[in-house]
């Protein structure tokens, strides 16, 4: 299997002081969910499945907000480079909403979410080489680490399910919090039907 973090200059820095960095960390722990849905069976196939839906909807989101139209304004050809990403995301979140509507133990779960392995992990590819390092190459260490602030700020107001469709920043700023409140409310009540 193929590996989303492939290492770049300046990887070493801090997660909360480099947007590159924190997402680059991102894409590591994507995977390792990916890998512990793969592995379980069961409640903990499903409680895995449900944190790598959370991390997958936060972490678009905020790079939808924040990263792609910092690459839209400072990357030559940014325009080409986030349009082409959006439509790998909004095929990711189709394949994601479907997939969380689906009983994790459904025979054709696992093919499903094999399947959107690989775009994930091709998507990411493509964000760290044609997003990511010229990132880094345009941004001085304070812009980073605002950009990583904002990351941040993005994720604890994200939905915490795809929706697709939504996939600018306008788009995620005039329907993000109503979903977010939606999909927050939801995993509560699911939360407190499983201790039951």
């Amino acid at each position: 299997m193929s590996e989303l973090h492939t290492p770049q200059a300046g990887d070493d820095a801090a997660p909360d002081t480099d947007v590159v960095a924190l997402l680059m960390r991102q894409h590591g722990d994507i995977r390792n969910l990916f890998d512990e849905v793969e592995a379980a069976t069961g409640d903990v196939r499903q409680e895995a499945f449900r944190r790598l839906v959370r991390l997958l909807a936060v972490h678009e989101t905020a790079e939808e907000e924040i990263v792609h139209p910092f690459v839209r304004r400072n990357v030559k050809g940014g325009e080409d480079v986030v349009e082409a990403r959006l439509a790998e995301e909004r095929s990711a979140k189709e394949t994601l909403s479907a997939l969380d509507d689906m009983d994790t133990n459904d025979p054709k779960f696992m093919p499903q979410l094999l399947a959107l392995r690989a775009d994930v992990q091709e998507h990411a590819r493509a964000e760290e080489r044609y997003e990511f390092i010229h990132i880094r190459r345009s941004a001085d260490t304070s812009t980073l680490a605002s950009l990583a602030k904002g990351v941040k700020a993005a994720e604890a107001m994200a939905p915490t399910r795809p929706h697709p469709g939504v996939e600018s920043a306008k788009a995620n700023v005039a329907l993000g919090p109503v979903a977010a409140l939606m999909d927050r409310t939801r995993d509560a009540v699911r939360k407190a039907m499983n201790r039951d």
